[in-house]
């Protein structure tokens, strides 16, 4: 049986445009809670985007996200898993970012994660742009390097933006290999895609031994196979899942900065997440929702449908 506390609250028992918006509705346990520490999964908004280069928004990603996260219900419709009686489930709350200073936000959110970590919690993030990825690598790399499953239309594999500019959403994951936290040989990047200033950031994988799957394979060859090879790729370490809303088509998801034509529609989006299935996941994260893109809040509601299959393969 599962725990009353960590059970999200019903839509039978507080309708769900009523009280406060949490990541599908869960409890809200912070560091200082009584129960942080029999908390197993922690649901994280990282509402920061200093990392953008052009079109700003997704540091208000968190807020959308746990909005639109209400109507998430305690069941998988397609798999019956029941992430919420599977594992304690809670929502930590936010990483405090400096919205002034790129730097000191990068160690404020390195250092929210070591805690996290230290408490052995497995953290389900809602960003903020792709660069808020590399601080929680940091802190969940301590270890040895990670795998990972990269959901995208782009690399983020970049060594400098505007000549020598070195954190950009474009560059976390060049910073990862060079600073040891991916294994780059269990690495793989899925539904790559797009017009492009050179060939640097594919080059840059080819030479460290990356996986770059580009859109048109993966339509070519279909969900089940490309995830047979993903699966295969990460192997059974620990690997972390990064899933930017961009590698949705954007006539799906069209809140976010830089949206690339030919992706895959909303119910390949979820596909792909119910095929990780096996692997050892130690964290994820779902970046670059950009509420100023969308004001309905579908992409949000999409971004939260990807992050709740996340859960369920945490927990399944």
């Amino acid at each position: 049986m599962s725990d009353p506390f960590f059970t999200p609250i019903s839509g039978f028992d507080l309708p769900r445009f009523a009280g406060v918006a949490t990541f599908m509705r869960l409890p809200h346990v912070d560091f200082d809670h009584p129960r942080f520490s029999e908390v197993e999964i922690g649901l994280i908004g990282a509402p920061w985007d200093g990392g953008t280069t052009n079109r700003p928004g997704p540091r208000h990603g968190p807020r959308q996200l746990r909005d639109m996260s209400t109507m998430i219900r305690a069941q998988n419709g397609a798999t019956g898993i029941r992430p919420f009686e599977a594992a304690n489930c809670a929502d930590l709350g936010d990483v405090a970012p400096n919205p002034a200073d790129l730097m000191d936000s990068l160690q404020r959110m390195e250092r929210f994660y070591e805690r996290v970590k230290a408490a052995g919690i497995r953290p389900l993030t809602g960003g903020g742009d792709h660069l808020c990825t590399l601080p929680i690598l940091r802190a969940l790399a301590k270890d040895g390097p990670l795998g990972m499953v990269h959901f995208d239309s782009h690399t983020d594999l970049y060594h400098s933006y505007f000549d020598g500019t070195m954190f950009t959403h474009g560059t976390p994951f060049r910073r990862a290999v060079e600073e040891g936290l991916l294994d780059p040989l269990r690495v793989v990047m899925i539904g790559i895609r797009g017009t492009a200033y050179d060939n640097e950031d594919r080059d840059f994988a080819e030479s460290v031994g990356i996986r770059v799957i580009p859109i048109e394979e993966f339509h070519q060859r279909g969900v089940a196979d490309v995830m047979s090879e993903a699966r295969e790729i990460a192997g059974t370490g620990d690997t972390y899942v990064s899933y930017d809303i961009d590698f949705v088509d954007p006539a799906f998801a069209p809140g976010t900065g830089t949206p690339e034509i030919g992706g895959p529609n909303s119910f390949e989006a979820v596909e792909v997440v119910r095929a990780l299935k096996g692997l050892n996941i130690v964290g994820a994260d779902l970046v670059e929702v950009s509420p100023p893109f969308d004001v309905s809040g579908g992409t949000a509601y999409l971004g939260a449908s990807i992050m709740f299959e996340l859960l369920c393969v945490m927990t399944g």
